[in-house]
């Protein structure tokens, strides 16, 4: 079966970094787009970056662009978000999708 199994969060002080990994299995993973989502307390689950199959071409939110990058490994079959200059507002529960699955989520808490 497809899973999505996120790893890289934590707590990190602010402008700091962290790298978040998604490693995935049961499915063809170089053939589809991948997602990186977070969803903040009482927030509404907001879509961070998408990175197409073949990883040439991303895009990001607003309140991410220039210091997020999303990347992906079709032949370890993981895609990574790097996380730079890190706000407390960007601390929030990060989830790995693909079109229909999710992973478990990580913890990501940017606070000093």
């Amino acid at each position: 079966q497809v899973q999505l199994v996120e790893s890289g969060g934590g707590l990190v002080q602010p402008g700091g970094s962290l790298r978040l990994s998604c490693a995935a299995s049961g499915f063809t993973f170089r053939r589809y787009s991948m997602y990186w989502y977070r969803q903040a307390p009482e927030k509404e689950r907001e879509l961070v970056a998408t990175i197409t199959s073949g990883g040439g071409s991303t895009n990001y939110a607003d309140s991410v662009k220039g210091r997020f990058t999303i990347s992906r490994d079709n032949a370890k079959y993981t895609v990574y978000l790097q996380m730079n200059s890190l706000k407390p507002e960007d601390t929030a529960v990060y989830y790995c999708a693909a079109p229909g699955y999710w992973g478990q989520g990580t913890q990501v808490t940017v606070s000093s």
